[in-house]
């Protein structure tokens, strides 16, 4: 990698903001936005343990960190940690959906509408509870937004329905924000995982939901033949933040290994 990539936010105004800090994707985004010269703040739900040792990690490699323990299904919440952010960092760069609850791999006739319901307000919903506050933060710095989705919205797995649904419903906010904050400098853009040994995708694996059986069909159906990591995902989402990526907007990156080609 070139040495100046690994300074790419170094001179930028204000923080990184990850949502989902402490998630298999989300901790790894966050170690690699404070290695290119960031510092970050991220939430977490629940796992305060896991959050203090990231922010450990993250001071270890010379940068500043906050943890902050916030439901994003609350809006007054997130508008909270937008503002903190803001003014304990003097400002926000980047700000990074990579939360969301877990998703089980089931048909969509086997969800019922108020389970649908609820994943939309804790995926889609919650998304917007935490990007709205930070537009005016982002106007300011021209920043950019990077919101973690799935490929599930270019290629369907079967079972797969109520991510794609959810997930797809991002990216069309997304691409909305790409469009109506670009005069403001501001730039949007997500980062479509495939199949991964980390964050859902490895949960699935590790509790059986997804049987060998299925996990060689999925990987014959990867021209790559094998499944990504938490790292392709966090660089990928680094290259979107920074400014080699200053004429990348709207648009939705997919890091599958071929899947949706």
């Amino acid at each position: 990698m070139d040495d100046d990539a690994l300074w790419d936010f170094a001179g930028r105004e204000g923080a990184a903001f990850i949502a989902g800090g402490t998630g298999g994707i989300g901790a790894e985004i966050v170690r690699t936005m404070a290695r290119r010269g960031s510092d970050v703040v991220f939430s977490y739900r629940s796992n305060k343990a896991a959050a203090h040792d990231l922010a450990d990690k993250v001071e270890e490699i010379g940068r500043r960190a906050l943890a902050l323990q916030l439901d994003l299904g609350d809006e007054s919440a997130a508008a909270e940690a937008v503002a903190t952010t803001a003014d304990v960092f003097g400002g926000i760069h980047t700000l990074v959906y990579a939360a969301g609850p877990h998703v089980p791999m089931v048909h969509l006739s086997k969800v019922t509408p108020s389970q649908y319901r609820a994943q939309l307000d804790a995926d889609a919903v919650a998304f917007f509870n935490l990007v709205h506050p930070a537009l005016p933060e982002l106007r300011k710095t021209q920043g950019n937004i990077v919101a973690v989705t799935t490929v599930a919205t270019r290629r369907f797995p079967v079972r797969d329905g109520l991510s794609s649904g959810t997930k797809g419903a991002v990216e069309a906010v997304a691409r909305a924000l790409a469009a109506e904050e670009g005069r403001f400098g501001v730039r949007v853009n997500c980062v479509a995982p495939g199949m991964l040994t980390d964050g859902i995708a490895g949960r699935l694996i590790s509790s059986g939901e997804l049987d060998d059986a299925a996990l060689e069909i999925t990987r014959r159906n990867i021209p790559l033949r094998r499944f990504g990591s938490a790292t392709d995902i966090a660089e990928a989402v680094a290259f979107l933040a920074s400014d080699r990526a200053g004429f990348i907007s709207g648009q939705a990156l997919g890091v599958d290994g071929g899947y949706s080609v």
